[in-house]
């Protein structure tokens, strides 16, 4: 955990909500700690001189007004292991199927800059990682947040080996979206049933063409209705119903499923934290009724 910055209005304090919320629930969980996300891996995403602002904590106001809070050394600190935890997370999925990094989905940082709350984009530095070390050949990034991953969008736009695909509030940030492999951008309000039935139209054809080798998933809580900046109206068997099938439709095709946290808003952090293990918790509960991934990876 990184404290409160002075300036911005991101509330931190929802990330070790989450931790309490997973470990009060009883479920069978195995907690692991990221290493911190090596320069050089950042470095092959992200903009070198953009990179060292954030390693000496000198990132100019701009750049701070565009994520959203100021980036000091302890959320240097923060960030490197956070996008080290996806990058984990893949890892451990290949060898049980499904994990979660309980921080990052960081999708709107762009190569240059940080924006939306995101410094660093993990899961496009964990899938360019993934495919440089040989870990696997062709990433599904599936973004379920309430808002397009415009950053990663933009940092794996050309690339043959990574297909993104974006469901999101038409209406919503960011006001310039960018060009996933896919997009599709859904009404304000739209409700379980609307939802379901756009994403079964799209996720199980794009995985037999696309034949990833693994699924990384951004699962933001925040299409939920009650989220204070989405725009669509899921509940929470909703949530609960979108994230299995996207764990489902991976692990049916013996594809290993990494999560990252992504976007849930609110005034009562605790609530929106509870969100978020229940999330991750749907997942791994679908998860178990499948055998673990058929190849083994070589390990860390």
């Amino acid at each position: 955990m990184a404290p409160q910055p002075t300036r911005g209005t991101f509330k931190f304090d929802k990330y070790y909500l989450v931790m309490e919320a997973l470990r009060e629930s009883g479920a069978a969980i195995t907690e692991h700690a990221p290493a911190p996300m090596p320069r050089q891996w950042l470095e092959a995403v992200h903009d070198p001189d953009y990179v060292d602002e954030v390693f000496r904590a000198a990132v100019p106001r701009e750049k701070e007004r565009r994520i959203g809070f100021p980036v000091t050394e302890r959320i240097r600190d923060r960030v490197r292991h956070t996008n080290g935890g996806t990058w984990l997370a893949a890892r451990l999925a290949m060898e049980h199927g499904y994990a979660a990094n309980s921080a990052a989905g960081s999708h709107h940082a762009l190569a240059d800059t940080g924006a939306g709350y995101c410094v660093f984009n993990d899961l496009a530095v964990a899938s360019h990682r993934l495919i440089a070390e040989g870990d696997v050949k062709h990433i599904l990034i599936v973004d379920l947040d309430v808002h397009q991953g415009d950053g990663t969008a933009s940092l794996t736009a050309g690339r043959e080996d990574i297909f993104t695909l974006s469901l999101h509030a038409e209406k919503n940030f960011p006001v310039r979206k960018a060009r996933s492999s896919r997009d599709i951008a859904l009404p304000d309000a739209l409700d379980d049933d609307g939802y379901m039935e756009a994403l079964g139209r799209h996720l199980p054809s794009i995985i037999d063409e696309f034949a990833p080798d693994l699924v990384l998933y951004q699962a933001g809580v925040d299409p939920h209705a009650n989220d204070k900046l989405g725009r669509l109206a899921l509940s929470d068997a909703g949530i609960a119903a979108r994230d299995r099938y996207v764990v489902s439709e991976a692990r049916k095709r013996g594809l290993p499923v990494a999560s990252a946290l992504g976007g849930g808003y609110g005034d009562d952090q605790r609530e929106v934290a509870e969100r978020h293990a229940r999330s991750m918790l749907e997942m791994a509960q679908e998860n178990s009724r499948f055998a673990a991934p058929a190849e083994v990876f070589r390990s860390p």
